[in-house]
């Protein structure tokens, strides 16, 4: 069977995660997997499992955008002349271009819901909906039908999946301090969220509760991975709190299986979340974690089993169970232990090429 995915871009992110795992999935299972994208920082690595890479201007927020339209013939000349079973798109934009697509070749359309849209008047007004919508938390789900109005027969929760084996954390205790040194990081407590800088991943709740944990834990530090339009904003919150030498911040990394090795505790305050790729990847890590009691990640965390549930928004309660866990390592270990095994039984790549590919065998 042959996969087209379009993909706006291929740089560090939640999407760019899921296309990678699971075309890694896929191209060992025996599919013919294609990538049509602008391209970006993980584009070296997506080639490297074998796939065929298109590339195609979808670099773009805008359905209406020339950009996007300008790819269009070329693209349905190309699923046409390799018969490509299954378009598989990834966002709001990809996902108009693909329902374009499907209906001028033929070629079945599914795609991917991995957050939660607004409800503008032009998604009411046209769906444009594929044959099949995976959503990757129920929580999505709920939304794309409450508030977007799909069909909840054309609904498929599919969670996403993590290659458990590539961040099981097997270092040396030399690998992590000279890993700690490589970071400029002391030998306290390392806190950690990977997450793009904007609003609903709620990095100035983390940062407030990091201000308590300096008192009591003065040798902690506070590692933020990523970039985005609240930048500004949280450089002028740490500052403001006299917490600029505590707190480093990390634009992007080439590999987020090196921070996973040194964090301690890995938490992620997000006010809204579709499902938390990072937050999967900290747990396959064995890191002891914490997330906020929304979306997808109540699915992530069995409060006190294999990691901690806080309520969103509420830096005074982050702040209690990240002291918590600061000065209890035997409870760290133990959450990271049922972390890991969490992910094997649940979120395993073959469990999520399983069920994707399921699906594409229903659409043709």
């Amino acid at each position: 069977m042959k996969i087209l995915f379009l993909v706006n871009h291929l740089n560090v992110g939640g999407i760019t995660s899921y296309i990678l795992i699971l075309t890694k999935g896929l191209v060992k299972e025996g599919f013919d997997v294609y990538v049509a994208s602008s391209g970006g920082e993980k584009e070296e690595e997506l080639k490297s499992y074998g796939l065929n890479f298109i590339r195609a201007r979808l670099d773009t927020k805008s359905e209406l955008s020339p950009r996007l339209w300008s790819c269009f013939g070329s693209l349905a000349n190309f699923i046409r002349e390799n018969k490509i079973d299954i378009i598989h798109s990834q966002s709001r934009t990809t996902q108009v271009l693909g329902y374009f697509l499907s209906k001028k070749t033929g070629a079945a359309h599914v795609m991917t819901g991995h957050g939660f849209f607004k409800p503008r008047f032009g998604r009411r007004l046209f769906p444009l909906w594929p044959k099949r919508i995976i959503t990757v938390s129920l929580a999505v789900a709920e939304h794309f039908i409450n508030d977007l109005g799909a069909r909840k027969d054309s609904l498929a929760v599919v969670s996403s999946g993590v290659d458990v084996q590539n961040f099981i954390n097997n270092l040396t205790v030399q690998e992590k301090d000279n890993l700690r040194k490589k970071f400029n990081l002391t030998n306290g407590p390392i806190i950690s969220i990977i997450a793009r800088l904007s609003p609903e991943k709620g990095h100035s709740y983390l940062i407030e509760a990091f201000a308590e944990i300096i008192l009591d834990f003065k040798d902690a530090r506070l590692l933020i991975v990523g970039e985005g339009r609240e930048e500004e904003n949280i450089l002028r919150l740490v500052k403001k709190l006299q917490l600029s030498k505590q707190v480093i911040f990390l634009p992007t990394v080439a590999s987020t299986k090196e921070i996973l090795m040194i964090t301690d505790i890995f938490v992620l305050p997000s006010l809204k979340e579709g499902l938390g790729l990072s937050l999967m990847e900290a747990e396959a890590a064995g890191c002891a974690v914490i997330g906020t009691a929304v979306g997808g990640i109540i699915c992530l965390i069995n409060d006190g089993v294999n990691g901690l549930l806080v309520p969103p928004a509420d830096s005074k309660e982050l702040a209690k169970a990240i002291k918590r866990l600061a000065g209890d390592p035997a409870l760290r270990v133990g959450l990271g232990a049922q972390a890991v095994k969490y992910m094997l039984e649940k979120f395993s790549l073959e469990k999520m090429v399983k069920e994707t590919s399921k699906i594409y065998l229903e659409c043709v």
